[in-house]
């Protein structure tokens, strides 16, 4: 052992004697590790988005959106004949809710939305929001947690009664150092009573979320989906004269002067989301579900319905492909500065064959001289993976900071990439070690 401590002795003090030779070689093993690390790094931190994305839309849920069919204006007189020979569909209706629950066993919560645009006002203070109709349920299917208060109980979705749960920043813009709990607060002509505040959620790509059919929670009002149609907006009440009477079931009712401009959305519901018990279940639910609104609207494909979760994974994988090509982009680094250290190796080797034979004519063995050039090559890739890493971290926290991109950089990543940068030595330095070692010692001190 005492004999091979000697041998990398004398290459350290090689080593240290080309400082320069010694750093340049090592550049390649430094930046292909740096570069493995930190692509690891933005793959993992991908991935992990992704997973919250996951966690935010729910799990098992689908959603049913309807298709609003756009026509031009100019297309409404020569389409006129054609339209009265269409079937008829009601399109997404409270209804398409309840036959839901009866009929699909494996649902096992469920939410209708509508959602409407107007302004909050509270002691003077007026702002844009958007209030959104729901059951309690909602808030269990999408993970929404309470910072204070309560949800919806039974006999507010029953009644319809005028109280709400708003989102976090709501309470700031209104209540900053107050709960705001059985306070009012005035949504478009309605007061209602505020019974519970939602957790602030993290900060997201809303129109992503909203993508996917979640309404991101902060500056949203939400109210029991009863509510909303008695007291805010019905669009399954049909116009019957310019009065204000409209229908509504087998009663009527009076609508104000403030309400009389009509919605362009022409679906009672906006959104339907519906949670499946198992992830199993979710294509098979997903047919019956297809097969169910199409016989309900009299064949018309007017909605369309969307698995998130099954998106998300799928970008998921996606992902996933993308960070093996990264890391395979990056770890081509290392095979290359592990190619420099052999030509380096091979460089050495002939630079220094009289004193390769000056040690084989003085006693030294074949192993020993494989020794000496492989601690060269082994110290190379090791000091330059210590680099690599450090450096590597380095570079994954200044990507988050500058370029706002979540790195996650994992313990494993540092030791695989450490661990190859020391395997590269090995590989590569080991032909230039034995090649030095079969050098005939006569023919060495001839060389000149």
């Amino acid at each position: 052992m005492k004999r091979y401590m000697h041998d990398v002795q004398i290459g350290l003090d090689s080593l240290m004697s080309n400082k320069l030779k010694s750093i340049l070689t090592a550049l390649g093993i430094i930046f292909g590790v740096a570069a493995v690390i930190s692509m690891l790094a933005i793959g993992n931190g991908a991935q992990q988005e992704i997973l919250k994305q996951i966690e935010m839309v729910g799990v098992n849920n689908i959603v049913i959106t309807p298709i609003l069919e756009l026509k031009a204006e100019s297309d409404d007189n020569s389409t006129e004949s054609n339209n009265k020979s269409k079937k008829f569909s009601p399109g997404l209706t409270i209804k398409d809710v309840e036959a839901i629950k009866q009929i699909i066993p494996s649902v096992k919560r469920i939410s209708p939305e509508i959602e409407y645009s107007s302004f909050v006002l509270k002691n003077g203070k007026r702002e844009s929001s958007k209030l959104i109709g729901v059951t309690e349920d909602y808030f269990s299917i999408f993970n929404l947690k309470l910072q204070e208060g309560t949800t919806f109980k039974k006999r507010h979705e029953i009644v319809g009664l005028p109280v709400c749960v708003v989102g976090a920043n709501i309470k700031v813009k209104f209540f900053n150092n107050e709960s705001p709990i059985g306070k009012q607060i005035k949504f478009g002509h309605v007061w209602l009573t505020i019974i519970g505040v939602l957790e602030k959620s993290a900060n997201v790509d809303v129109s992503a979320f909203e993508n996917l059919g979640v309404s991101v929670a902060n500056d949203k009002i939400y109210v029991p989906v009863k509510t909303m149609l008695m007291r805010f907006e019905n669009r399954a009440l049909i116009k019957t004269g310019e009065g204000g009477m409209t229908f509504f079931g087998g009663g009527f009712m009076i609508s104000s002067g403030a309400n009389k401009t009509e919605s362009k959305k022409t679906n009672q519901l906006d959104k339907i989301v519906v949670q499946i018990d198992e992830t199993d279940q979710l294509k098979s639910s997903t047919e019956i579900l297809g097969n169910m609104f199409l016989r309900r609207h009299n064949g018309v494909k007017d909605f369309e319905i969307t698995v998130p979760e099954l998106l998300l994974k799928q970008q998921q994988e996606t992902k996933k492909i993308f960070n093996i090509v990264l890391g395979a982009i990056a770890g081509i680094s290392l095979i290359v500065g592990g190619i420099g250290i052999m030509n380096i190796m091979f460089a050495s080797v002939m630079e220094r064959i009289k004193e390769i034979g000056t040690r084989l004519a003085i006693g030294a063995t074949k192993k020993d001289i494989v020794a000496q050039f492989l601690s060269e090559a082994i110290l190379i890739s090791v000091t330059g993976g210590l680099i690599g890493v450090i450096l590597g971290v380095g570079l994954a926290q200044f990507i988050s900071y500058f370029f706002e991109i979540t790195t996650i950089v994992s313990v494993l990543s540092v030791f695989v990439a450490f661990g190859v940068s020391a395997a590269v030595g090995v590989v590569f330095g080991y032909s230039p070690a034995k090649r030095a070692a079969e050098k005939d010692p006569i023919e060495s001190l001839r060389y000149e």
